[in-house]
C-alpha cells in the first residue's frame, strides 16, 4: 500500500480529559493510512515522545514498520569496538501508544506523551511528511533549532484563536 505523506499544520483545543481533534488537512492522510477495518469512519493513530525534541510524534500503525527499518540501519551503523551497538537508538525511538480516533479526528492523548510534550489546553499539529509533530505551542517556540517558519505557524493559529503566548 503506498502511504500519503502528511503535510499541514493547525493548532487543536485539549480538553480537560486529554480529547483533541486531528487538524483536518492532516486528519485526511490520516484516516487514509490507517482506516478502520469495518470501513467505518477513524481509524488508530500511534503517538509516541520525539526521539530528541519536547514533543510527540504521531503516525499511522504501517509507519512502524519503516520507523523500526530505519532504527535497525542506524543501529548497524554505530557499531562500537566491542561489536555492541547503541541500545539507546530504539529505546529512544520505542514509546509509542496506539490510540483510536473517530471520524472527526477526536482522540484521548495518551497521559504519559502529554505530560513528556507539557501539553496543556493546545496542541500544535505539524505533518512533516512521515509523521504528525505534536507540541505545546509555546514549548515550540522557545525550542532552539527549529526552522523559523514552523514556530510562525504556531504563533500565527495562536493568535488567530486570540490566544497570546
Amino acid at each position: 500500500m503506498d502511504r500519503g505523506r502528511y503535510q499541514g499544520d493547525g493548532i487543536g483545543l485539549v480538553d480537560d480529559k486529554g480529547r483533541v481533534a486531528i487538524p483536518a488537512a492532516l486528519r485526511a492522510t490520516l484516516a487514509a493510512n490507517a482506516p478502520k477495518a469495518d470501513g467505518k469512519t477513524g481509524g488508530t493513530i500511534v503517538i509516541g515522545a520525539h526521539q530528541k525534541n519536547p514533543c510527540l510524534v504521531a503516525y499511522d500503525p504501517l509507519y512502524l514498520d519503516i520507523l523500526a527499518a530505519q532504527l535497525d540501519k542506524r543501529e548497524a551503523e554505530h557499531v562500537g569496538p566491542d561489536g555492541e551497538f547503541d541500545y539507546n537508538i530504539k529505546r529512544a525511538a520505542a514509546s509509542g501508544e496506539a490510540v483510536p480516533f473517530d471520524g472527526s479526528g477526536r482522540f484521548i492523548m495518551p497521559a504519559f506523551p502529554r505530560f513528556y510534550a507539557g501539553i496543556g489546553e493546545h496542541a500544535f499539529f505539524y505533518g512533516v511528511l512521515d509523521y504528525i509533530e505534536i507540541w505545546d505551542p509555546k514549548t515550540l517556540i522557545e525550542t532552539d533549532g527549529i526552522p523559523r517558519v514552523v514556530k510562525a505557524m504556531a504563533a500565527f493559529h495562536m493568535q488567530q484563536k486570540g490566544i497570546a503566548l
